[in-house]
């Protein structure tokens, strides 16, 4: 590869150089951002682009290639990507679902079957996985990421790139990973989109990083800048981030492109004009545009003026050209226009039933106080909500490849698998009334809203009427797919108020409720879950969901799903998290409200309404008491902690048996308690096992303040359960090797 890349650079211009940087979008078909790139056939031929995206399908993709390969006059071939998030053409459960899963093998495979899907429709590069940690429900990207945990955050981040690049980037069913957004873009102020960002370096070691390097650790090929700025510079400039950190200290040796026109942003930001920022970039280790054009138009000038050297603009080139060459595109740069793999891959039937087991192992049961659930095959099921037989929502956010028409609705899902019972439907209200909020929030020029013309009173006696014949009512309700997701900021995270009348009509019936909830974020469901008697949280499953949810509302899939997010029980306590610190005056729900100086709120508790890791069953589960190998370590000693776990139920069902640990004295002051490991453990009923886990001082490290990766000495809590607030203890000591020895000789 060195000497093809050193061969062919030798014969490229400047201006062919720094075309390779430049990644353009020509429009009409999914745009991001304000700018889309005029004469792009042009510039192909002129050698001034490097890669496209935004488009799909070998009709769309192969001219293009053609333009590149047979009239540029080196023949360079470009990539193409494409924003593929949670499957391609058949859609998968959105990834804050998929992180619900627990499940690093399925959220793998998930990552293969969209490359296979991807490489079928002529794209050879993914802006996936994003990793971002958040803990604000009110960022509308929460539903692309992992959630708020570190830990399992870095887990799925590899699983996902393994998923998409395999072991072979020159197999044609592999695509090159982009992991995004580097770095900090969840914790954008206010949960409002683009946000600024300002935390610690020892909290983005600690928290924000984790996934990102585990993304590096895995190969990924190639990483995307964020929009905010890191440190008071924005992340496409900050050579501390993109070089110090990412390739010095991490090692990172593949490309790095902006996110969309974020090198035009560097304005707004306050650091220069487009000149200026082009060269502070591409100084900073960013190697290609995307879209902004701020390469291509001003780095010559930038090199003749001596802002950049041509040293700089080599390096950034041979990064892509490398990229290139490890997909095999100057051996065959149409090996991803293959017709007949489009015909036997794209919305396959072994993809297709891979998405309906997704989607049912994503659904979280929140609520089954009165074991509504599962449902009964027989009697009759009134189905209701503006979510039963919406089509349009689906997908969710981001799932540019999917048409929702081939996508399965909730009611037809129920229909097709409720047996003998009765099923009857109606809407009974809209997402919203309200036609400016729809149009606010649709995407790409689609509404997915159909707002009901009828007068909401007439919509909601329909629906009760139906009801009133029914054993138990089905209600779906939630967000529209696209009130979460880029730009999809909320500052209320209830279900839209519209749906709310309904709601307190199907209640007066007296008949069981049962909601499934659709939605792309932690929502506040505190009345919800005070006046239904079951609630499952369905999130928005993709092309099969209707059929998994199914599977999930009558049994045929014991839930197991466990969230991986917070929900807060209002905005207020908004951002709301389980590793956080104490203060200097922690309140302790048990001591009451007598003292009053303490931190809490005067008019709501402090806990969550649904901690970190809770889910439910339709079975049920009890934990012994934690048993440790022993009390007292020393040095690399490694310790066993374990529970039996019984399944006291009456089905067969499967645990997310979770593991935290904390650390009660330490030269920084730590979170309460961190997740450190868990096992999923399927238990028949009246069956038990002993879970075991094996801890070593690996899982006891911590950033001190010199940024420094260490484990102290001292009294550690070790805690095992089914949630993070729900959870057995025992604690442990742990000696250097030296205190353990001077102890023994004191003995």
């Amino acid at each position: 590869m060195k000497k093809f890349i050193d061969d062919l650079m030798k014969k490229m211009t400047v201006e062919e150089k720094i075309g390779q940087l430049n990644l353009i979008a020509p429009g009409g078909f999914c745009n991001t951002g304000p700018e889309v790139t005029k004469n792009s056939s042009e510039k192909i031929r002129a050698g001034q682009v490097g890669g496209m995206f935004g488009f799909f399908g070998i009709a769309n993709v192969k001219p293009w290639q053609e333009i590149a390969v047979k009239e540029s006059r080196l023949g360079i071939p470009l990539l193409f990507g494409l924003d593929v998030i949670h499957g391609h053409q058949t859609v998968f459960p959105i990834p804050l679902a998929l992180s619900c899963t627990w499940d690093m093998e399925l959220i793998e495979k998930s990552a293969k079957l969209a490359a296979i899907e991807a490489t079928a429709d002529g794209l050879n590069w993914v802006f996936s996985p994003m990793v971002d940690i958040c803990r604000d429900p009110r960022w509308g990207r929460i539903a692309e990421g992992a959630g708020e945990d570190p830990y399992l955050g870095a887990l799925i981040s590899a699983a996902m790139v393994r998923g998409y690049q395999g072991k072979d980037l020159s197999h044609p069913d592999t695509v090159l990973a982009c992991v995004k957004h580097f770095a900090l873009y969840g914790a954008a102020e206010a949960g409002r989109e683009y946000n600024t960002v300002d935390m610690s370096r020892i909290r983005m070691h600690e928290t924000y990083f984790p996934p990102y390097k585990a993304a590096i650790d895995a190969g990924v090929a190639t990483v995307m800048s964020s929009f905010n700025e890191v440190d008071g510079i924005p992340a496409t400039g900050s050579k501390w981030l993109l070089t110090d950190l990412l390739r010095d200290d991490w090692g990172f040796k593949g490309l790095v492109v902006t996110d969309y026109t974020a090198i035009n942003e560097m304005t707004a930001h306050g650091t220069g004009d487009l000149k200026a920022n082009s060269a502070q970039a591409l100084n900073a280790g960013t190697d290609m545009d995307m879209v902004g054009e701020g390469f291509l138009n001003t780095l010559k000038t930038s090199l003749e003026e001596g802002a950049v050297t041509i040293d700089v603009i080599d390096t950034a080139c041979r990064r892509i050209l490398e990229a290139k060459h490890a997909l095999g595109l100057f051996d065959d740069p149409f090996r991803y226009c293959d017709e007949k793999k489009t015909a036997e891959k794209i919305l396959c039937k072994e993809h297709r039933a891979f998405g309906r087991e997704l989607s049912a192992k994503s659904c979280v049961l929140l609520k089954n106080d009165k074991q509504e659930l599962p449902l009964k095959k027989s009697g009759t099921i009134a189905v209701v909500g503006p979510m039963a037989d919406d089509r349009k929502n689906m997908p969710g956010t981001w799932a540019i490849g999917g048409d929702w028409q081939k996508c399965v609705t909730l009611l037809e899902g129920i229909r097709a698998n409720a047996g003998d019972a009765k099923i009857l439907y109606a809407k009974g209200a809209n997402i919203t009334n309200s036609k400016d909020w729809a149009e606010r929030i649709a995407i790409f020029g689609n509404n997915r809203i159909d707002i009901d013309p009828r007068d909401p009173a007439e919509m909601i006696k329909e629906a009760v009427e139906m009801a009133k014949q029914a054993d138990v009512i089905v209600a779906a309700i939630g967000e529209a797919q696209e009130m979460s997701g880029e730009s999809a900021s909320r500052s209320d995270i209830g279900i839209p108020p519209d749906q709310r009348p309904l709601l307190e009509a199907l209640i007066k019936t007296g008949k069981p409720l049962v909601l499934v909830i659709f939605a792309g974020r932690p929502l506040t469901l505190t009345w919800e879950h005070e006046h239904a008697q079951a609630m499952l949280m369905a999130w928005f499953g993709g092309t099969e969901a209707g059929d998994g949810i199914a599977d999930a509302l009558f049994g045929a899939h014991n839930p197991s799903g466990k969230i991986t997010a917070t929900f807060p029980r209002n905005v207020g306590q908004v951002p709301i998290y389980y590793n956080h610190k104490n203060t200097g005056r922690p309140y302790l729900a048990a001591g009451g409200f007598d003292d009053k100086f303490k931190s809490r709120y005067l008019d709501v508790e402090n806990e969550p309404f649904y901690p970190f890791g809770h889910g439910l069953s339709y079975t049920t589960f009890e934990y012994s008491a934690v048993k440790l190998s022993s009390t007292e370590m020393s040095g690399n000693d490694t310790l066993t902690a374990s529970v039996t776990l019984t399944n006291t139920g009456k089905y067969a069902g499967e645990e997310v048996v979770q593991l935290y640990i904390s650390d009660p004295v330490a030269s920084v002051a730590r979170a309460v308690k961190d997740l450190k490991g868990y096992q999923k453990v399927m238990l028949k009923p009246g069956e038990k096992r002993e879970v075991a886990f094996t801890i070593t001082t690996e899982e006891l490290k911590f950033y001190n303040t010199a940024l420094e990766h260490v484990w102290e000495p001292g009294e550690f809590i070790i805690y095992i359960g089914t949630n993070s607030a729900e959870v057995k203890s025992a604690k442990v000591t742990w000696h250097t090797v030296a205190e353990a020895a001077r102890r023994r000789k004191n003995a």
